[in-house]
């Protein structure tokens, strides 16, 4: 039978609020190495290094072809082992990061691979370097054109960062979890989680679609 008690709701509302800033703090954290590191796998593939480029090509193909839980669980529990111990957080973030920095690498390429080849060979008329060539030709013009898989990837590491719950994270489905442990009822907090990740996502997805709309018009694309 349906029990919802809403002064259960306002005693543990204090503590989903705070494990919703921690779950903002992990997905922001996890996207900003994503976006970095996603760029720099990118470049390494399309670097002169063929060796590099096979190399970063498999890790890629690796991790994406891996689960994050087991990735999360591999940088903290089998870091260990080799010397590297990290608290909980920086685990996630680490794990977290690197997976979305392959995906994002993909979305790079692609935007890059759009821009026009008469772009790259304007760059070699005018003898810039490579390093220049990317930063103010090409780069430039491939964001606009990756912002919606980006979009998409932020939104999903949002929603994937319940998953570092199992090391201790203190996200929202942890904090949920341990709420409902505490006093046997779980159809408050969870329920609540479920509001408050559609209350983040959706204004999200949508503020991502506006800034994409913006920038083809302000780029008149």
């Amino acid at each position: 039978m349906f029990d919802w008690k809403w002064d259960f709701v306002w005693e543990i509302m204090p503590r989903l609020l705070v494990a919703t800033g921690n779950t903002l703090l992990a997905a922001g954290a996890g996207y900003a190495i994503a976006i970095v590191l996603g760029l720099v796998f990118a470049l390494a593939q399309r670097g002169p290094s063929r060796l590099l480029a096979f190399v970063v090509r498999e890790l890629v193909e690796f991790i994406r072809s891996t689960p994050l839980l087991l990735q999360v669980f591999f940088v903290f529990f089998v870091g260990p082992q080799f010397g590297i111990r990290l608290s909980p957080w920086t685990s996630g973030m680490i794990a977290i990061g690197l997976h979305y920095a392959c995906y994002l690498s993909e979305v790079y390429r692609g935007g890059i691979e759009s821009v026009p080849r008469g772009q790259w060979e304007a760059s070699t008329a005018l003898n810039m370097s490579t390093i220049q060539t990317y930063r103010r030709v090409i780069i430039p013009q491939a964001i606009p054109s990756s912002l919606t898989g980006m979009g998409n990837y932020l939104v999903g590491i949002f929603k994937d960062t319940p998953m570092l719950s199992v090391i201790g994270v203190a996200e929202l489905v942890h904090t949920a979890n341990a709420i409902g442990s505490e006093h046997y009822r779980f159809l408050e907090p969870l329920t609540l989680v479920g509001l408050i990740f559609l209350a983040i996502s959706l204004p999200a997805a949508g503020l991502i679609r506006l800034l994409e709309g913006y920038v083809r018009r302000k780029l008149g694309m």
